[in-house]
């Protein structure tokens, strides 16, 4: 396969993950968030890399946010949000958090490829993206040219972007009002 059919290929296959979502499942994690008193965001490997993207446009907008782990993020409880990204249904980290928010009182939304997993079937919401993960890659389960979970943290990407679309319009927040939060230390 030549480099631009790789492309376009890559491209087509992120279209299919999105011709196959409930995007009233979206909005309705759209809602959660705007309803929430914080939300807290988790994310195992490369799927970190994406919900901390997605953390840090939530701070733009001014939305109560912290990534789990950093030094100054929050307890959770009643109405916080725990935002859980697990691609493959489940990771031992995802599963003993998950543990933790519920057991304090704060409601769980996980977003997976794997919607019949241990990490969503704890949860109180889940969104389903359809894409390939680490949990189908091999064998005839394989659907996508990208390795291992690539195609869902690349769809994460746009779902996260697509989100802070939808979250502006529902919450009022302008692009001035998010530029006046990026940092100047850069």
């Amino acid at each position: 396969m030549n480099s631009s059919t790789l492309y376009q290929t890559a491209l087509a296959e992120l279209g299919s993950v999105f011709n196959r979502l409930d995007d009233a499942s979206v909005d309705q994690a759209v809602e959660a968030i705007a309803a929430a008193r914080s939300t807290v965001v988790f994310g195992g490997g490369r799927e970190r890399l994406q919900i901390m993207g997605f953390a840090m446009r939530l701070y733009h907008m001014g939305v109560p946010v912290a990534v789990e782990g950093d030094m100054t993020t929050p307890p959770v409880g009643p109405g916080d949000l725990f935002l859980v990204t697990v691609g493959p249904g489940e990771i031992s980290t995802a599963l003993a958090l998950i543990g933790v928010a519920k057991a304090s009182g704060a409601r769980v939304l996980v977003i997976t490829a794997q919607p019949h997993g241990r990490a969503p079937r704890l949860a109180d919401q889940v969104l389903h993206l359809p894409a390939q993960t680490m949990a189908d890659d091999q064998g005839a389960a394989r659907s996508s040219v990208l390795p291992m979970g690539s195609l869902y943290e690349g769809a994460l990407f746009v779902l996260f972007e697509v989100m802070i679309l939808k979250l502006t319009k529902r919450l009022g927040v302008t692009p001035d009002a998010m530029r006046a939060r990026h940092t100047n230390l850069e």
